[in-house]
Protein backbone atom coordinates (compact mmCIF):
# COMPACT_ATOMS: atom_id res chain seq x y z
CA UNK A 1 0.00 0.00 0.00
CA UNK A 2 3.14 2.41 1.05
CA UNK A 3 4.59 1.38 -2.42
CA UNK A 4 1.59 2.44 -4.41
CA UNK A 5 1.18 5.64 -2.89
CA UNK A 6 5.42 6.68 -3.73
CA UNK A 7 4.24 5.44 -7.05
CA UNK A 8 0.93 7.48 -7.31
CA UNK A 9 3.05 11.13 -7.57
CA UNK A 10 5.30 9.44 -10.10
CA UNK A 11 2.62 8.69 -12.04
CA UNK A 12 0.79 11.69 -11.95
CA UNK A 13 4.64 13.68 -12.79
CA UNK A 14 4.21 11.73 -16.16
CA UNK A 15 0.82 12.23 -17.09
CA UNK A 16 0.80 15.46 -16.72
CA UNK A 17 4.20 15.93 -18.70
CA UNK A 18 2.23 13.76 -21.35
CA UNK A 19 -0.50 16.09 -21.25
CA UNK A 20 1.61 19.26 -21.10
CA UNK A 21 3.49 17.53 -24.47
CA UNK A 22 0.60 17.20 -26.48
CA UNK A 23 -1.09 20.54 -25.29
CA UNK A 24 2.23 21.71 -26.86
CA UNK A 25 1.91 19.47 -30.26
CA UNK A 26 -1.39 21.06 -30.98
CA UNK A 27 -0.42 24.28 -30.79
CA UNK A 28 2.89 23.56 -32.82
CA UNK A 29 0.81 21.99 -34.82
CA UNK A 30 -1.36 25.55 -35.93
CA UNK A 31 1.87 26.86 -36.16
CA UNK A 32 3.17 24.95 -38.93
CA UNK A 33 0.29 24.52 -40.87
CA UNK A 34 0.50 28.66 -40.73
CA UNK A 35 3.96 28.68 -41.68
CA UNK A 36 2.73 26.52 -44.84
CA UNK A 37 0.61 29.53 -45.36
CA UNK A 38 2.82 31.69 -45.05
CA UNK A 39 4.88 29.98 -47.69
CA UNK A 40 1.82 29.82 -50.04
CA UNK A 41 1.25 33.43 -49.70
CA UNK A 42 4.48 33.93 -51.63
CA UNK A 43 3.28 32.42 -54.55
CA UNK A 44 2.36 34.74 -57.41
CA UNK A 45 -1.64 34.70 -57.44
CA UNK A 46 -1.83 33.41 -53.73
CA UNK A 47 -0.44 36.18 -52.84
CA UNK A 48 -3.47 37.91 -53.52
CA UNK A 49 -4.97 35.85 -50.63
CA UNK A 50 -2.84 36.32 -47.78
CA UNK A 51 -1.47 34.62 -44.94
CA UNK A 52 -4.11 34.05 -42.95
CA UNK A 53 -6.53 33.11 -45.39
CA UNK A 54 -4.26 30.43 -47.18
CA UNK A 55 -3.44 29.33 -43.93
CA UNK A 56 -7.52 28.62 -43.37
CA UNK A 57 -7.62 27.18 -46.55
CA UNK A 58 -4.92 24.61 -45.82
CA UNK A 59 -5.61 23.79 -42.59
CA UNK A 60 -9.67 23.13 -43.79
CA UNK A 61 -8.41 20.97 -46.74
CA UNK A 62 -5.10 19.18 -44.31
CA UNK A 63 -9.03 18.24 -42.05
CA UNK A 64 -11.27 16.92 -44.42
CA UNK A 65 -8.00 14.55 -45.72
CA UNK A 66 -6.74 13.60 -42.82
CA UNK A 67 -7.90 15.06 -39.67
CA UNK A 68 -5.65 15.31 -37.00
CA UNK A 69 -5.17 13.03 -33.87
CA UNK A 70 -7.85 13.65 -30.98
CA UNK A 71 -5.34 14.49 -28.40
CA UNK A 72 -4.21 17.20 -30.09
CA UNK A 73 -7.30 18.92 -29.68
CA UNK A 74 -6.87 20.99 -26.50
CA UNK A 75 -3.55 22.57 -28.07
CA UNK A 76 -5.60 23.36 -31.29
CA UNK A 77 -8.29 24.70 -28.99
CA UNK A 78 -5.64 27.25 -27.45
CA UNK A 79 -4.77 28.03 -30.50
CA UNK A 80 -8.34 29.31 -31.21
CA UNK A 81 -9.20 30.60 -28.10
CA UNK A 82 -6.67 32.39 -26.27
CA UNK A 83 -3.85 32.89 -29.13
CA UNK A 84 -6.94 34.29 -30.63
CA UNK A 85 -8.17 36.43 -28.05
CA UNK A 86 -4.12 37.66 -27.41
CA UNK A 87 -4.06 38.29 -30.90
CA UNK A 88 -6.57 41.01 -31.03
CA UNK A 89 -5.58 42.42 -27.98
CA UNK A 90 -1.82 43.37 -29.76
CA UNK A 91 -3.84 44.25 -33.14
CA UNK A 92 -4.90 47.39 -31.01
CA UNK A 93 -1.33 48.50 -31.11
CA UNK A 94 -2.22 49.05 -34.93
CA UNK A 95 -4.88 51.61 -34.10
CA UNK A 96 -3.94 55.71 -33.78
CA UNK A 97 -6.54 57.14 -31.94
CA UNK A 98 -5.06 60.40 -32.33
CA UNK A 99 -4.48 60.47 -36.00
CA UNK A 100 -8.45 59.51 -36.38
CA UNK A 101 -9.78 61.74 -34.22
CA UNK A 102 -7.41 64.51 -35.64
CA UNK A 103 -7.08 64.28 -38.85
CA UNK A 104 -10.27 61.51 -39.95
CA UNK A 105 -13.10 62.94 -37.96
CA UNK A 106 -15.50 63.34 -40.92
CA UNK A 107 -14.17 60.39 -42.29
CA UNK A 108 -15.25 58.54 -39.17
CA UNK A 109 -18.85 59.57 -39.32
CA UNK A 110 -18.95 58.90 -42.82
CA UNK A 111 -17.25 55.38 -41.41
CA UNK A 112 -19.99 54.65 -39.07
CA UNK A 113 -22.80 55.22 -41.58
CA UNK A 114 -20.74 52.43 -43.66
CA UNK A 115 -20.87 50.14 -40.99
CA UNK A 116 -24.15 50.49 -40.19
CA UNK A 117 -25.38 49.92 -43.76
CA UNK A 118 -22.82 46.90 -44.19
CA UNK A 119 -24.51 45.09 -40.88
CA UNK A 120 -28.10 46.39 -41.90
CA UNK A 121 -27.70 45.53 -45.68
CA UNK A 122 -26.14 41.59 -45.17
CA UNK A 123 -28.39 40.50 -42.45
CA UNK A 124 -31.64 41.74 -44.76
CA UNK A 125 -30.70 40.26 -47.59
CA UNK A 126 -29.45 37.00 -45.76
CA UNK A 127 -33.25 36.62 -44.23
CA UNK A 128 -34.37 37.17 -47.69
CA UNK A 129 -32.42 34.25 -48.56
CA UNK A 130 -33.01 32.64 -45.61
CA UNK A 131 -29.17 32.35 -44.95
CA UNK A 132 -27.33 30.84 -42.11
CA UNK A 133 -27.88 33.87 -39.38
CA UNK A 134 -24.77 33.52 -37.28
CA UNK A 135 -22.78 33.82 -40.61
CA UNK A 136 -23.91 36.09 -42.26
CA UNK A 137 -23.86 38.63 -38.84
CA UNK A 138 -20.30 38.09 -38.57
CA UNK A 139 -20.12 38.62 -42.44
CA UNK A 140 -21.76 42.04 -42.30
CA UNK A 141 -19.31 43.13 -39.17
CA UNK A 142 -16.30 41.76 -41.12
CA UNK A 143 -17.43 43.73 -44.25
CA UNK A 144 -18.30 46.74 -42.36
CA UNK A 145 -15.46 47.24 -40.35
CA UNK A 146 -12.35 45.21 -41.05
CA UNK A 147 -12.95 41.68 -42.15
CA UNK A 148 -10.81 39.09 -40.32
CA UNK A 149 -9.90 40.86 -37.14
CA UNK A 150 -13.18 42.21 -36.41
CA UNK A 151 -15.24 38.48 -37.13
CA UNK A 152 -12.67 36.87 -34.54
CA UNK A 153 -13.31 39.82 -32.10
CA UNK A 154 -17.11 39.80 -32.55
CA UNK A 155 -17.90 35.60 -32.59
CA UNK A 156 -17.33 34.97 -28.59
CA UNK A 157 -19.86 38.14 -27.84
CA UNK A 158 -22.19 36.15 -30.40
CA UNK A 159 -21.14 32.65 -29.34
CA UNK A 160 -20.50 32.07 -32.94
CA UNK A 161 -19.20 28.37 -33.43
CA UNK A 162 -15.93 28.18 -34.14
CA UNK A 163 -17.06 26.46 -38.08
CA UNK A 164 -18.53 29.51 -38.52
CA UNK A 165 -16.18 31.87 -37.51
CA UNK A 166 -13.83 30.21 -40.12
CA UNK A 167 -16.20 30.10 -42.49
CA UNK A 168 -16.76 33.79 -42.38
CA UNK A 169 -13.35 34.51 -42.08
CA UNK A 170 -12.15 32.36 -45.04
CA UNK A 171 -15.65 34.26 -47.26
CA UNK A 172 -14.46 38.09 -46.43
CA UNK A 173 -11.05 36.81 -47.48
CA UNK A 174 -12.34 35.56 -50.77
CA UNK A 175 -14.57 38.75 -51.59
CA UNK A 176 -12.63 41.38 -50.05
CA UNK A 177 -9.30 40.38 -52.83
CA UNK A 178 -11.96 40.13 -55.49
CA UNK A 179 -12.48 43.47 -54.58
CA UNK A 180 -9.52 44.71 -53.97
CA UNK A 181 -8.48 43.76 -57.85
CA UNK A 182 -11.04 45.31 -59.17
CA UNK A 183 -10.76 48.30 -57.80
CA UNK A 184 -7.37 48.46 -59.00
CA UNK A 185 -8.57 48.11 -62.39
CA UNK A 186 -11.11 50.23 -62.27
CA UNK A 187 -8.97 53.38 -60.79
CA UNK A 188 -7.77 54.81 -63.87
CA UNK A 189 -11.30 55.27 -65.56
CA UNK A 190 -12.75 56.78 -62.24
CA UNK A 191 -13.83 60.86 -62.25
CA UNK A 192 -11.74 60.82 -58.99
CA UNK A 193 -8.65 62.59 -57.13
CA UNK A 194 -5.98 60.43 -55.40
CA UNK A 195 -7.41 61.39 -51.87
CA UNK A 196 -11.31 60.69 -52.93
CA UNK A 197 -10.13 57.24 -54.67
CA UNK A 198 -8.50 56.36 -51.44
CA UNK A 199 -11.03 57.67 -49.22
CA UNK A 200 -13.71 55.45 -51.36
CA UNK A 201 -11.32 52.72 -51.13
CA UNK A 202 -10.67 53.20 -47.09
CA UNK A 203 -14.20 53.44 -46.64
CA UNK A 204 -15.52 50.23 -48.68
CA UNK A 205 -13.02 47.57 -48.53
CA UNK A 206 -12.92 44.56 -46.19
CA UNK A 207 -9.44 44.29 -45.14
CA UNK A 208 -6.40 46.22 -44.22
CA UNK A 209 -4.54 43.77 -47.30
CA UNK A 210 -7.16 44.71 -49.40
CA UNK A 211 -7.17 48.64 -49.05
CA UNK A 212 -3.40 48.51 -49.09
CA UNK A 213 -3.76 46.29 -52.57
CA UNK A 214 -6.28 48.13 -54.38
CA UNK A 215 -5.04 51.60 -52.55
CA UNK A 216 -1.29 51.89 -53.36
CA UNK A 217 -1.77 51.91 -57.47
CA UNK A 218 -3.73 55.59 -56.67
CA UNK A 219 -0.06 56.91 -55.54
CA UNK A 220 1.14 57.74 -51.56
CA UNK A 221 -1.76 60.20 -51.19
CA UNK A 222 -4.32 57.56 -52.37
CA UNK A 223 -2.99 54.89 -49.87
CA UNK A 224 -2.44 57.42 -46.81
CA UNK A 225 -5.97 58.72 -47.46
CA UNK A 226 -7.16 54.88 -47.70
CA UNK A 227 -5.06 53.87 -44.31
CA UNK A 228 -6.75 56.81 -43.08
CA UNK A 229 -10.25 55.56 -43.52
CA UNK A 230 -9.66 52.14 -42.74
CA UNK A 231 -8.40 52.94 -39.46
CA UNK A 232 -11.54 55.04 -38.70
CA UNK A 233 -13.33 51.74 -38.98
CA UNK A 234 -11.23 50.07 -36.56
CA UNK A 235 -11.76 52.52 -34.39
CA UNK A 236 -15.46 51.89 -34.13
CA UNK A 237 -15.09 48.27 -34.03
CA UNK A 238 -15.12 48.98 -30.12
CA UNK A 239 -18.78 51.12 -29.57
CA UNK A 240 -19.52 48.31 -31.81
CA UNK A 241 -18.74 45.77 -29.76
CA UNK A 242 -20.11 46.66 -26.86
CA UNK A 243 -23.55 47.54 -28.98
CA UNK A 244 -23.12 43.79 -29.83
CA UNK A 245 -22.58 43.11 -25.82
CA UNK A 246 -26.20 44.86 -24.91
CA UNK A 247 -27.92 43.66 -27.97
CA UNK A 248 -27.40 39.67 -27.57
CA UNK A 249 -27.69 40.11 -23.21
CA UNK A 250 -31.50 41.88 -24.00
CA UNK A 251 -32.14 39.22 -26.17
CA UNK A 252 -30.66 36.21 -23.90
CA UNK A 253 -32.71 34.31 -21.09
CA UNK A 254 -31.91 35.31 -18.09
CA UNK A 255 -30.61 32.90 -15.15
CA UNK A 256 -32.17 32.70 -11.65
CA UNK A 257 -30.57 35.99 -10.58
CA UNK A 258 -32.06 38.02 -13.26
CA UNK A 259 -29.17 38.91 -15.29
CA UNK A 260 -28.36 37.75 -18.83
CA UNK A 261 -25.88 34.92 -19.81
CA UNK A 262 -23.51 37.08 -21.47
CA UNK A 263 -19.83 36.96 -20.88
CA UNK A 264 -18.10 40.50 -20.88
CA UNK A 265 -15.30 40.57 -23.22
CA UNK A 266 -12.47 41.15 -21.77
CA UNK A 267 -10.23 41.11 -24.48
CA UNK A 268 -11.82 44.06 -25.73
CA UNK A 269 -10.21 45.97 -22.67
CA UNK A 270 -6.99 44.96 -23.72
CA UNK A 271 -7.64 45.62 -27.40
CA UNK A 272 -8.34 49.60 -25.47
CA UNK A 273 -5.23 49.58 -23.20
CA UNK A 274 -2.70 48.53 -26.15
CA UNK A 275 -4.46 51.51 -28.59
CA UNK A 276 -4.29 53.86 -26.10
CA UNK A 277 -0.14 53.07 -25.42
CA UNK A 278 0.78 52.91 -28.57
CA UNK A 279 -0.99 56.21 -29.59
CA UNK A 280 0.19 57.90 -26.47
CA UNK A 281 2.85 55.94 -24.79
CA UNK A 282 5.22 53.83 -27.17
CA UNK A 283 7.30 56.61 -29.17
CA UNK A 284 6.37 59.52 -26.88
CA UNK A 285 7.17 58.43 -23.32
CA UNK A 286 9.23 55.41 -24.30
CA UNK A 287 10.75 55.00 -26.96
CA UNK A 288 10.92 51.35 -28.94
CA UNK A 289 12.66 50.81 -31.87
CA UNK A 290 11.16 50.56 -34.94
CA UNK A 291 12.65 47.34 -35.42
CA UNK A 292 11.09 45.99 -32.07
CA UNK A 293 7.49 47.24 -33.53
CA UNK A 294 7.39 45.16 -37.02
CA UNK A 295 8.62 41.84 -34.78
CA UNK A 296 5.23 42.41 -32.55
CA UNK A 297 3.61 43.69 -35.73
CA UNK A 298 4.66 40.64 -37.48
CA UNK A 299 4.24 38.52 -34.35
CA UNK A 300 0.74 39.47 -33.87
CA UNK A 301 -0.20 38.58 -37.51
CA UNK A 302 1.54 35.20 -36.92
CA UNK A 303 -0.63 34.97 -33.83
CA UNK A 304 -3.97 35.37 -35.85
CA UNK A 305 -2.98 33.47 -38.33
CA UNK A 306 -2.22 30.15 -36.07
CA UNK A 307 -5.54 30.85 -34.52
CA UNK A 308 -7.35 31.23 -38.06
CA UNK A 309 -5.74 27.29 -38.57
CA UNK A 310 -7.46 26.75 -35.15
CA UNK A 311 -10.78 27.14 -36.41
CA UNK A 312 -10.12 25.99 -39.74
CA UNK A 313 -9.20 22.66 -38.36
CA UNK A 314 -12.72 22.81 -37.09
CA UNK A 315 -14.54 23.05 -40.14
CA UNK A 316 -16.39 20.00 -42.17
CA UNK A 317 -16.57 21.17 -45.61
CA UNK A 318 -19.96 19.72 -45.99
CA UNK A 319 -20.86 22.17 -43.78
CA UNK A 320 -18.97 24.94 -45.68
CA UNK A 321 -21.05 23.63 -48.69
CA UNK A 322 -24.58 23.63 -47.45
CA UNK A 323 -23.88 27.17 -44.87
CA UNK A 324 -21.79 29.53 -46.99
CA UNK A 325 -23.73 29.96 -50.80
CA UNK A 326 -26.34 32.02 -49.13
CA UNK A 327 -24.36 33.92 -46.91
CA UNK A 328 -21.71 34.87 -49.49
CA UNK A 329 -24.34 36.00 -51.45
CA UNK A 330 -25.83 38.20 -49.46
CA UNK A 331 -22.63 39.46 -48.43
CA UNK A 332 -21.84 40.28 -52.40
CA UNK A 333 -24.59 41.83 -52.82
CA UNK A 334 -24.70 44.23 -49.66
CA UNK A 335 -20.80 44.79 -50.50
CA UNK A 336 -21.39 46.24 -54.27
CA UNK A 337 -24.18 48.66 -52.64
CA UNK A 338 -21.90 49.96 -49.94
CA UNK A 339 -19.03 50.51 -52.64
CA UNK A 340 -21.78 52.50 -54.36
CA UNK A 341 -22.41 54.18 -50.96
CA UNK A 342 -19.39 54.86 -50.70
CA UNK A 343 -18.47 56.39 -54.10
CA UNK A 344 -20.92 58.81 -53.42
CA UNK A 345 -20.03 59.93 -49.72
CA UNK A 346 -16.24 60.97 -51.21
Amino acid sequence: MGLEKMQDPLQQRKETGSSFGLWAGGVAFTFFIALLGFLLAKIPGFSLVGQMAAAIIIAIVFRQIFGYPEALRPGITFSSKVLLRTAIVLYGLKLNIHTVLQDGLGLLIRDAGIITAAILLTVWFAKRLRANPVISLLLGVGTGVCGAAAIAAVAPIIKAKDEDTAISVGIIALVGTVFGIVYTVLRPILPLTGAEYGAWTGMSLHEIAHVVLAGAPGGQEALAMALLAKLGRVFLLVPLCFILVYWVKSRSGKDSTGNAKVDFPLFLIGFIAMSVIGTYVLGSVVVVPQGVMSFVSSGTTWLLTAAMVGLGLNVSLQDVMTKALKPLMAMGVASVLISVLAFFLV
